[in-house]
């Protein structure tokens, strides 16, 4: 029997992504200064004002205060209106250095011995429904917003849309897992009140959105993808009404609230913990971004079609409590999914300082993953700049998303003999 499954989105414009791009902010200009930075900073942001709290170790000084506006402005936030703008909101920070009583428990005489930088469990998924070895739902409602922030920049076919934006996407799964159409799409954005009659005003809204929004995405899916765009897709868009205050002045936002936009979309599973604002010794984000490395690869070697792997950590202690894989069923191999575990222990590094060399972590490369997830996406080499506020300005190569290469997939299939 059929069913349907939902993942949604948020655009960098909600509150709640504001503020972990604003703390990812932060990470990456620690980190241009002082790789060895040791960082976990939250940030609030309401009307009219962000507060930054956190602990640090490092040997920088910055101007957090000039970072966080900088942030805001990138994001869309430069207007009085909107209640919320970088030139006028209120900067507090009460960031502070971190607790000995943590640190103990990492810094170790020998790199190679770094211990976790917390407990906890984390999670990696992979499946091959996507070409990015993503759950579809969730790739398909991270596209509408970054094309719907798009639209907003170029501000030439839609004119009047405001940075804040939700999005949904419904599928219905057929007996054999394999997508057979999407039931529906809801698109809630955040818009300018640009007439004076409201019904007029959302029809406008819900004709663009579905006359240029959606086939802009559609061309840029692969043919099986855009088949499943049939004519009979229920549309909600804006269904409450309409958006005009939105943004931090129509709701608080905070860093590590969308933690499941920030992977896979309620597919496989979550740990708990956040990533934004956390350097990499925070197994939290390094071991998150480790074990959906290992299962992309396992998947793309032809181990599973679908792969979730979670490791656990005890806070100061160098190698995990253990390593879980699941292939739901749809292993090609001839192993029990226990003993795809041990294999994967063999191949894959999981203490912490192996992870952060592996994946090349300690950079400054975290911005970029604070909105519209930190899985599924593009790596690349690029050059990125900082300058601190004495003015010394630090150009670094830097490769991001590291951990979506598939460049253990010859090593996987070495191992599992395919």
């Amino acid at each position: 029997m059929s069913y349907f499954f939902t993942s949604e989105s948020v655009s960098e414009g909600h509150p709640d992504k504001i503020a972990d791009q604003i703390s990812d902010a932060l990470i990456d200009n620690f980190m241009a200064f002082d790789p060895n930075s040791k960082v976990a900073c939250e940030t609030l942001v309401t009307t009219g004002q962000v507060v930054l709290a956190g602990e640090v170790k490092s040997k920088t000084y910055l101007d957090v205060q000039n970072i966080a506006r900088e942030t805001i402005k990138k994001i869309g936030y430069t207007k009085s209106e909107y209640k919320f703008d970088s030139h006028s909101c209120g900067v507090f920070s009460a960031i502070h250095e971190q607790s000995e009583d943590i640190n103990r428990g990492v810094d170790r005489a020998s790199e190679e011995e770094q211990g976790a930088g917390d407990q906890g469990m984390m999670f990696g998924y992979a499946t091959n429904e996507t070409e990015n070895y993503m759950p579809l739902a969730l790739d398909l409602s991270h596209l509408l917003l970054r094309e719907l922030a798009e639209l907003r920049r170029e501000n030439k076919e839609i004119t009047y849309l405001r940075p804040d934006a939700k999005s949904q996407v419904t599928i219905e799964y057929g007996d054999d897992n394999k997508p057979l159409r999407i039931e529906a799409i809801v698109v809630s954005t955040q818009h300018d009140e640009f007439d004076t009659d409201e019904e007029r005003m959302l029809d406008k809204i819900k004709e663009d959105i579905i006359n240029i929004l959606i086939p802009r995405i559609k061309a840029k899916l692969p043919a099986e993808i855009q088949a499943l765009f049939g004519d009979d897709i229920k549309y909600h868009i804006n269904p409450t009404g309409k958006f005009v205050i939105g943004g931090p002045h129509g709701d608080t936002g905070l860093t590590g609230r969308k933690i499941i936009v920030d992977t896979y979309g309620g597919k496989g599973a979550h740990g708990g913990g956040a990533f934004s604002g956390k350097d990499p010794s925070k197994v939290d984000r390094s071991a998150a971004y480790a074990t959906r490395h290992i299962a992309k690869n396992l998947v793309a070697a032809g181990v599973a079609d679908e792969v979730l792997v979670q490791v656990s950590y005890a806070i100061g202690v160098v190698e995990p409590m253990g390593i879980y894989v699941n292939t739901y069923g749809t292993s090609k191999v001839n192993l029990t999914d226990g003993e795809i575990a041990e294999k994967v222990e063999q191949i894959f590094d999981m203490r912490p300082f192996a992870i952060e060399k592996r994946l090349k972590l300690r950079n400054p490369i975290y911005l970029e993953t604070a909105a519209y997830g930190h899985m599924g996406r593009n790596s690349e080499v690029k050059n990125v700049t900082f300058t601190s506020p004495t003015g010394e300005t630090v150009t670094k190569e830097v490769e991001t998303f590291t951990w979506e290469k598939l460049d253990f997939v010859e090593q996987v299939k070495e191992s599992f003999s395919i």
